[in-house]
């Protein structure tokens, strides 16, 4: 690995190839992540709600987290943080844009479960934004009460299922794709997974620091596009799948469960592995991004509890306006 890095550090031509290799693994590593721990969840006994709500989100985010962590270990901060709040954008934006214009019909929305994610949303993002605006970095005790948070909600969504709150539990099927593998197997398949995601994850923080220092470019303004696009691959694809096959509830779960880790489980790690110090100016710009871009997700949402063609499209222009300010805030 050390010889691959200093070939990515010394030329931007290979950085930008080795990128594109590891997104691609990135991406089929965590497929292999998803498979076996729904497989071996399933053959735990595990709950379907909290397999999608806790299981299918945490290995979808796998990318973003390992690209964070590692990006906070190296003391690239930006980096860390700015893939976390990217991902939120592009998740809520492109990937439910899409399962929205991608689905044969309206996609219906558990009025239960919505509510508690976008409270619980809202709160730990303003509490998130909070500790970094106060202080200019997100420190490590900062960062352990997200992820503390983050436990807490996951085992209120538990008890509520056990009350019969929500009803229409998830349907995963679709991805139960390795559940017929012996135990052995289905292990084997996760470790793989695991260090597929880990080992691409850090080729894609040498890369994107190799590219964005050739163009003079700030680390947030790659981490919050090119970086958090490609670690947001599997939500994408998980959302525009479910969507073609009638499981657009579960297109809208895995992005509510991601937004969540994105800012308690992918932030609150990060900060706890090495505190995340961030410039002024990129936190003015990456949080009321994210604040707007949510906000309008949300509300699209509980408008008839129901995700149409037309707030699908209306989210992928959102996410072009983003682009388009961004561009114009750093451009110059």
């Amino acid at each position: 690995m050390h010889l691959i890095h200093e070939m990515i550090q010394g030329h931007v031509a290979v950085a930008w190839l080795v990128m594109a290799a590891a997104f691609f693994v990135l991406a089929k590593s965590a497929d292999l992540f998803v498979d076996s721990a729904v497989a071996i969840a399933d053959r735990l006994k595990v709950p379907k709600l909290i397999i999608g709500v806790f299981l299918v989100s945490l290995a979808t985010t796998a990318p973003e987290l390992s690209v964070s962590l590692n990006a906070a270990l190296r003391g690239n901060p930006e980096m860390a943080l700015g893939n976390a709040i990217g991902s939120v954008i592009v998740d809520d934006t492109i990937a439910l844009g899409l399962a929205g214009v991608l689905a044969a019909a309206p996609i219906l929305i558990i009025p239960n479960v919505l509510r508690s994610a976008a409270l619980f949303l809202v709160g730990v993002q303003g509490l998130c934004f909070f500790f970094v605006y106060s202080t200019g970095s997100l420190r490590r005790w900062e960062g352990a009460v997200l992820v503390a948070l983050f436990f807490a909600y996951t085992t209120y969504i538990f008890i509520q299922h056990k009350r019969g709150r929500y009803q229409g539990d998830l349907d995963i099927g679709a991805i139960e794709k390795a559940k017929d593998l012996s135990l052995i197997k289905t292990a084997l398949l996760f470790v793989l997974g695991v260090v597929g995601v880990v080992l691409s994850g850090d080729l894609v923080v040498v890369s994107a620091m190799t590219i964005a220092r050739s163009f003079a470019i700030p680390e947030t303004v790659i981490a919050l596009t090119l970086v958090a696009f490609g670690t947001s691959v599997p939500e994408i694809a998980t959302c525009v799948t479910a969507a073609r096959k009638g499981q657009g509830a579960l297109a809208v779960g895995n992005i509510l469960g991601a937004d969540i880790m994105n800012i308690c489980w992918i932030a609150g790690a990060s900060a706890i592995a090495n505190e995340l110090v961030i410039d002024t100016r990129e936190i003015t710009f990456m949080f009321p991004a994210m604040f707007i871009v949510v906000g309008t997700m949300l509300i699209m949402l509980f408008r008839g509890y129901r995700l149409t063609r037309a707030k699908g499209a209306v989210l992928l222009a959102l996410y072009a306006v983003f682009a388009a300010s961004f561009f114009f805030i750093y451009g110059g």
